[in-house]
């Protein structure tokens, strides 16, 4: 009940300031609000390249790349209970906007109403879904009716969704209760540098230099889903002794947690672990990988772009099964090998037997739209409607 008395409150005050700059004009200029910041990073550059729009950015703690204020571009903190001021300036923006894009969920989006010349583009995070969210996320039906509304109303103010493929069309159609309009197949923007033969090798170059990498020895990234019971320290649900014994001749082990998690991991094995958890580019440490260990991530999905052998280590499916759910059946679905136990971990590793035409398939139903030009094709089409 308090909950939903907070978010009462949040959202008339949203709503408030909505309605009165609503009454301005609109501006030709685009408005970005960034939790993740890849997909917002690659759209933000061609509408800088392609159009003549002035750009604002708010800033949820998802700016990862080097985008800096200058005559064109705006960036704001956009926080209510940390700054108050560049909260409100940033509903302002909201609300003179001709184009909006977004890259997650924002319950505030419940409170905007936009004008009929007004666009909402969703580019949401990731590229493929293994975990169910949206309004088929299971901890749904612990939430009020209220909440329920709120989030179908959230969902209503997206005129359009960017995908990849049909596979994800059909788990947005779920999540979001969207229609087949809403749908543009121009792919996923943060999948274009997987084309970008001249970026990717510079950037494996710089992860290399930047850790200090071997040439002698094959890097693999572990990289487990961020789990809400390991906000304030990680479990590491593998026996780090028996993988440096195994493996610390010709392998690295790349450490990648989510950086949420406030206590850092103490290492003990520096010369075969290095914790990548504050590397600001997930991309490039898959570029510099020759294997990814992961469980309900969707690393995997973009990963498969580069044609690399995966292993999937979910120490706790069933229960994960239970509280978040999956899309498809975990165990055939996923593109790779499955371990239980470290040492059918090592066993995979050592005997490298992986199925590449698997991975090839996988790649080619997730990423059916994506070839490298997807942040193009997305201005083209959205700006084009608005001209």
């Amino acid at each position: 009940m308090f909950r939903e008395l907070l978010v009462f409150l949040y959202l008339i005050n949203i709503k408030f300031w909505f309605f009165i700059f609503n009454l301005l004009p609109l501006r030709e200029k685009t408005t970005f609000v960034s939790s993740f910041g890849d997909n917002i990073y690659y759209t933000w550059q061609k509408v800088i390249e392609l159009t003549e729009h002035k750009t604002v950015i708010l800033n949820q703690n998802g700016l990862k790349n080097n985008i800096e204020n200058n005559d064109r571009t705006v960036i704001r903190t956009f926080h209510l209970l940390q700054r108050p001021f560049s909260f409100i300036s940033g509903i302002y923006h909201l609300a003179t906007s001709k184009v909006i894009f977004i890259d997650n969920y924002f319950g505030f989006l419940s409170a905007t109403n936009f004008r009929d010349q007004v666009r909402c583009i969703q580019l949401w995070h990731a590229n493929g879904a293994v975990k169910k969210f949206g309004l088929e996320d299971p901890s749904i039906q612990f939430r009020s009716e209220n909440a329920y509304k709120r989030f179908k109303k959230v969902y209503q103010r997206f005129h359009y969704v960017a995908v990849g493929s049909e596979k994800m069309e059909g788990i947005f159609k779920e999540a979001f209760d969207v229609n087949d309009e809403s749908f543009i197949r121009t792919g996923i923007p943060r999948t274009d540098i997987f084309y970008d033969r001249k970026t990717k090798n510079s950037s494996t170059q710089q992860v290399k230099d930047y850790f200090n990498l071997p040439d002698d020895k094959k890097i693999i990234l572990y990289a487990p889903t961020f789990r809400d019971s390991q906000l304030k320290q990680h479990s590491i649900k593998l026996n780090i002794n028996q993988l440096y014994q195994e493996l610390k001749d010709d392998y690295i082990l790349l450490l990648r947690l989510h950086p949420a998690i406030l206590k850092k991991y103490n290492n003990n094995y520096p010369d075969f672990i290095i914790d990548v958890s504050d590397y600001p580019e997930i991309n490039h440490l898959l570029f510099v990988s020759d294997y990814l260990i992961t469980d309900y991530s969707s690393i995997p999905f973009e990963y498969s772009l580069l044609n690399k052998p995966m292993i999937f280590y979910p120490y706790d499916l069933e229960e994960y099964r239970k509280t978040r759910g999956f899309w498809e059946d975990y165990e055939t679905s996923m593109p790779g090998p499955i371990a239980t136990t470290t040492s059918e971990l090592i066993d995979i590793i050592l005997k490298h037997q992986f199925d590449m035409g698997v991975i090839k398939q996988f790649s080619n139903e997730w990423n059916q739209f994506n070839h490298g030009n997807s942040s193009t094709k997305l201005i083209k089409r959205i700006y084009n409607e608005k001209s």
